[in-house]
């Protein structure tokens, strides 16, 4: 008896290491299994740790959750036995909804991971992304103090940023006379992490900063640069893109496959 609890042990050991050495760095290896076949990933911590820790933690269920069926906080393999729900063809497919519509969750949410900081800004403000930063992190914050005791010149500002995100042309005000007038910044150039591109992963939203569960895998082959920046692209699918083409390729009601496409698991590799 005594032999075979060490055998046991040492091969529970060896499984460990093997699992260990699966995982180089920054990068997890991990395989869908689906009713149509495996899809192998390596999800990039570099690029969205916390995206990362969350897709692990609830496929291999450390993570806890809340199960829309009871309400209840609790643990287990999340995605196992979910469905793909929605599917669009030459462009990806979507899953991770414990409700199957697109409608659930975790029962909780957690931010983007699109950006980094870079260079200190100066001069006029190019982008819309940046305008919209220069807009969160110093204009409304100054908004909500002052009230009525309110710089002219910065409502001014305030209506053109207005009019820029209404479709107008965008905000052009020098970065230095929004500091000096608000006593607020500075504010840096904010440069992707990464792009949305053929065979990645990354996490479907509802609006800035609502990741949960579901997540989408990339087929079109070009063009998606208009999804960056707003959505955590948290790894690649290594091998059986085939597989992802295939569930894009079912027969479908609008974008729900009329038969399920099941996530059978998820797990590290």
């Amino acid at each position: 008896m005594k032999k075979i609890l060490l055998v046991a042990l040492v091969l529970s050991v060896l499984a460990l290491s093997v699992c260990a050495n699966n995982q180089e760095g920054d990068i997890v290896k991990v395989v869908i299994k689906t009713s149509k076949g495996n899809i192998e990933l390596e999800l990039d911590k570099s690029m969205a740790p916390i995206g990362v820790e969350n897709f692990v933690g609830l496929a291999m269920g450390t993570k806890e959750f809340t199960d829309p069926k009871t309400n209840e906080l609790t643990k287990g393999h999340f995605y196992d036995g979910l469905i793909f729900h929605r599917v669009i063809k030459d462009f990806m497919i979507q899953g991770g909804c414990p409700l199957g519509n697109g409608t659930g969750g975790p029962g909780y949410k957690f931010v983007n991971e699109c950006y980094k900081d870079g260079e200190r800004l100066t001069g006029v403000i190019e982008d819309e992304h940046v305008a919209y930063q220069v807009y969160t992190n110093i204009l409304l914050p100054y908004m909500q103090e002052t009230e009525e005791d309110r710089n002219p010149e910065i409502q001014e500002i305030l209506d053109e940023i207005g009019q820029r995100r209404s479709g107008r042309p965008l905000f052009g005000k020098e970065i230095e006379r929004i500091e000096e007038l608000t006593g607020r910044g500075p504010v840096y150039k904010r440069e992707f992490i990464s792009k949305v591109d053929y065979g990645t992963i990354c996490y479907a939203n509802s609006g800035p900063d609502t990741n949960g569960s579901q997540f989408f895998i990339v087929t079109k082959k070009e063009g998606c640069n208009w999804l960056n920046g707003g959505y955590t692209v948290f790894g690649k699918v290594t091998k059986g893109m085939e597989v992802a083409h295939a569930i894009e390729d079912v027969e479908k009601n609008g974008e729900k496959p009329i038969e399920d496409v099941k996530i059978i698991s998820i797990r590290v590799k």
